[in-house]
């Protein structure tokens, strides 16, 4: 069964399912639906959890001896299945599939991946999830939803935006959900419940304006190298979260990688970035001079570097996950490799 995530919170007080299958790329959306599923759960005395965390050298026999162990409280229990990929792969597939075909009685599994795409939606596994639980697809909040979204949680937190408020808020965060969750968050610390002024805003924007993620893209883009490095030392001094970081550079490369490919296609760079409404008019020639200057095969293998990177934060991999991002943002603006 397949609901809408702002419909998650009404399924899980009728029942819970099964199993949940959480699907999209806004890291926000996707924690904040994961833990409205694990808080259910645990109300319904489900107070076990297992992590399963699927790469390469991932045992899919994992999942089914963990499914069926007995625990020794005959505790319910969540296992809390994420796949990073998304495809699971053959064996996951088959481990799936049987899943799904014997669940368990005292397990809830929730399972975490990208968005999925056309293939999987068509997939056994995935049919056979879908029909045992609860499917929910993640979209990016963009374009006109994005400031109502914005307004919505600043009057959810108690705060009231005056006019001027929610464009100047929307055009600093530019979707990212999380930066604009740390906003609010940020302005309920320092001003209380009630009216937000746009002197508020701007007051509140000037003290972390210094080290912007943003910036950290925009200048990578614009091909300053020096700035690149100065902004990302600022944002690791001021201990801003390594995978927000993360987040920025992965969904700039995607979104460079897909316009790279329609300029594979025939199209020159200005008119596939000219397309494209999740990209700013401000910053179409940022981000048109970056595919100018930016060869496919590079933007592939940064991509790739963005998930050795994510590997590393989670300690499934060696290497210093702020070096690994002042590799990624320093080739983006054009400098040689490093190291």
């Amino acid at each position: 069964m397949r609901v809408a995530a702002h419909q998650l919170q009404a399924q899980l007080q009728k029942g819970l399912a099964p199993v949940y299958l959480l699907s999209g790329d806004e890291p926000l959306q996707m924690s904040e639906a994961a833990d409205q599923v694990r808080r259910q759960a645990q109300s319904r005395g489900y107070s076990g959890r297992e992590i399963l965390e699927v790469d390469a050298r991932f045992d899919w026999s994992r999942l089914l001896a963990e499914a069926n162990s007995l625990s020794l409280f005959a505790e319910q229990r969540i296992i809390d299945l994420r796949i990073p990929s998304g495809k699971p792969g053959n064996e996951g597939s088959k481990a799936l599939s049987d899943y799904a075909a014997r669940p368990p009685q005292d397990v809830l599994l929730l399972i975490t991946l990208p968005k999925l795409e056309k293939s999987q939606s068509a997939s056994k596994w995935f049919k056979a999830l879908d029909k045992l639980g609860v499917t929910v697809q993640i979209w990016p909040v963009e374009g006109v939803r994005l400031q109502p979204w914005i307004e919505q949680r600043m009057r959810g937190t108690g705060l009231t935006p005056a006019a001027e408020v929610i464009p100047m808020l929307a055009e600093r965060v530019e979707g990212n959900l999380l930066a604009a969750r740390q906003e609010i968050e940020k302005l309920l610390l320092l001003y209380g419940p009630g009216v937000i002024t746009a002197e508020q805003l701007a007051e509140s924007v000037a003290d972390s304006a210094r080290y912007d993620v943003f910036g950290l893209i925009d200048a990578a883009l614009a091909g300053e190298v020096g700035r690149c490095v100065r902004i990302l030392n600022g944002l690791q001094a001021e201990g801003t979260p390594e995978p927000v970081v993360l987040w920025a550079l992965t969904r700039e490369l995607r979104l460079l990688v897909s316009l790279a490919g329609e300029m594979a296609d025939g199209r020159s760079a200005q008119q596939a970035v000219g397309a494209r409404r999740e990209v700013w008019d401000k910053r179409k020639p940022l981000v048109t001079k970056s595919l100018q200057r930016l060869r496919p095969e590079t933007l592939q293998r940064l991509l790739q570097r963005c998930g050795h990177t994510d590997r590393a934060i989670k300690g499934r991999e060696c290497g210093d996950p702020w070096l690994l991002m002042r590799d990624i943002v320093t080739r983006m603006a054009g400098a040689p490799k490093i190291g």
